[in-house]
Formats: C-alpha cells, structure tokens, sequence
C-alpha cells in the first residue's frame, strides 16, 4: 500500500489505504457492476455558474494528458469562451511550470520531490498543494502471445535495471530465464519505457527497480501509448505504462506481490490493496491560502472533483476517488464542497 507523507505537503491528509477502503466499503456485496465502473453517489453534481472566463494551461504529466484533455473538452461544453492548452511534456514539468507561471495546473503521476518543492517554496513562500483526482494502476505489458503470465519484482528488475536492487544475481537477456517454453525461451527481450521527465519513469524506478538505474538497453519512449504500442507490435517486447493505456495487442502482466500471491492489475485487486503498483494520479496547483482561488481554477476544480468529472475518469480507464478523497481536496484549496 502506498501512503503519503502527510510532512510533505500541506494537502495530503490522508492514504491511499483509506481512499480504497471506501471504495471497497461503498461498492462491497455489488458483484453484478464492474468496480472501476462506480461513482460515489454522494458525489455532486456539476452546475454551470457565471463568471467564468481565460485560459486553462495544463503542463505536466503524459500519463493524464488524455484524462486533462477529457476533463478540458468537457469544461468548454459548459463554458465556450474558456481557452484550454494542454501540454504533457512529463511530471518533471508540472512544478517548474506553475513556478514560472506559464501553467495553470500540473498534472502529476508521482509525488512532487523536494527539489521542485524548494524552488516553488522559495518563490511564493509556501508549497504546492497536489490534489489526488484519480487513481491509477502501473502494469507490466507483454504482447499477448507471449507465454508469460506474471513476473516477480526481482524478475522485472532483472529486465529493466543495471543494479538489480531487488536481488536477482544476473540480468535477465532472453525469455527463457523468466521461464518461457517453445519459441520464445531463446528469444532475446526488448524493453520499452519511458523518459526521465516522466512521472512514470520515476514512479517504476522506486518502486520496482528499489531506486536502482535503468540499463542503458530501456528504450525509453516519450509517451505512455507509445510504449503499450511498441510491445504490441514486438511480441518479444515488455515495458511498463498506466492500465488506462491497455490495448488487445498486450497483456498486463500479474504481479508476484512478495507475500507468495500473484496479483492481477485488476481494480479489486487496487481495492483490497494487495496489488503493489496502484498510485494516485494528481494535479498540482498554485494556492495561496490567505487568497481565494480565482473562478476558472475554482469552478475547474469544482468539475474534476464531480460526478462529470469522475465519469470522465473512468471513461479514460482509471479508478475514481470517493466522496470524502474530493471534499478534503476542495477544502485544502479553500473551496467550500457543499456534499
């Protein structure tokens, strides 16, 4: 279970745990409906107000660059004056962003590091805040012909790492040393992934590799779809990317979780927390607490943390938040929630 470091920033009162527990509790005994279909019916609904108006600048994150896109195409239904320019440069380039003004959000697939929170600190005085809007699961894709089914960590490290933190004694070169049969046993593997700007890249670093160092053999790719779509074209291919990015040419790997349980990257498995690579997806923002935010962040938050906004996070293959994750979330910006 991933938790936050409730130190870090002023905005994370709360885990992951907790967020899943009242999923798991809101949608218990609802075996016909798929989870990751819900919305918490105590979510409001969005109403159109007046006043709105300007441009909504979104850099950061690739991974959420088609769930910004959503969320903005929907906006505009309501308000057709407001501009929108959406960037998904990477994660590293949320902050930076908002601290020289050119953003207006930055959407984030990681927790900010301490860096970026002292060179925003150092300008405005005070840090960030990082809403969790979403949440999402990191898999490992496979093509679907291949005749794997699950990975351990040590094995995936194995793959993707120089320094193998998680144990394993060699590099793992061909199929055959996960185990593979047939024609892919001697089969040399591809990796795919992504760049250093990505949140994502950060992301599996910590968390699979230990915080060890990539083999200069990844190739690293610059967007989250383009790496499901190289190993689905290359059926000796692996790499890693959100669920949201799933196609039929892959197939997400299950997961050794470390407690001799392998794990699908299926969103009960999220749910009851026993699957290891479930992180919040979140959007930065600039706010000054002794100011109140101007109407185009508001309302824009407003939507995002919605019923609208929600169902668009679904539509993009993400698990949404509840009701209690959106209130905290709205009133850590001073936003009155009114549910």
């Amino acid at each position: 279970m991933l938790q936050h470091n409730w130190q870090l920033i002023p905005s994370r009162w709360f885990c992951l745990a907790t967020c899943l527990a009242s999923l798991l509790l809101l949608w218990a005994g609802d075996g016909s409906t798929a989870i990751a279909q819900q919305i918490d019916p105590k979510l409001p609904d969005y109403k159109k107000v007046s006043g709105v108006s300007g441009t909504l600048k979104s850099v950061g994150s690739d991974t959420m660059n088609n769930l910004v896109s959503l969320w903005a195409g929907e906006f505009k239904k309501m308000y057709p004056g407001v501009k929108t320019e959406i960037d998904g440069k990477g994660s590293s380039n949320a902050i930076p962003a908002l601290v020289a003004g050119t953003a207006t959000f930055g959407p984030m697939s990681r927790d900010a590091k301490g860096s970026e929170l002292s060179s925003f600190e150092a300008k405005f005085g005070y840090k960030p805040l990082l809403l969790p809007t979403s949440i999402d699961m990191l898999a490992v894709y496979v093509h679907r012909n291949n005749p794997l089914e699950s990975l351990t960590f040590a094995q995936i490290d194995s793959i993707f790492s120089s320094t193998r933190k998680q144990g394993s004694k060699e590099q793992s070169k061909t199929w055959g040393q996960l185990g593979a049969t047939g024609e892919a046993a001697n089969k040399s593997i591809t990796c795919y992934g992504r760049n250093a700007a990505s949140g994502t890249y950060g992301y599996f670093k910590e968390k699979v590799l230990g915080d060890g160092d990539y083999g200069v053999w990844v190739s690293e790719l610059p967007g989250s779809s383009a790496v499901v779509q190289a190993v689905g074209e290359n059926p000796f291919g692996i790499g890693y990317s959100g669920i949201g990015y799933s196609t039929a040419n892959v197939k997400p790997l299950a997961i050794d979780n470390g407690n001799n349980k392998i794990v699908k990257a299926e969103a009960a498995a999220a749910m009851d927390g026993t699957y290891p690579l479930a992180r919040f997806l979140y959007i930065a923002v600039n706010h000054d607490s002794r100011k109140k935010l101007d109407p185009l962040r508001a309302e824009f938050l407003r939507f995002i943390f919605s019923k609208q906004g929600q169902t668009q996070v679904v539509k993009d293959g993400y698990l949404p938040v509840t009701a209690i994750t959106a209130r905290k979330a709205l009133s850590s910006v001073g936003l009155q929630p009114g549910f």
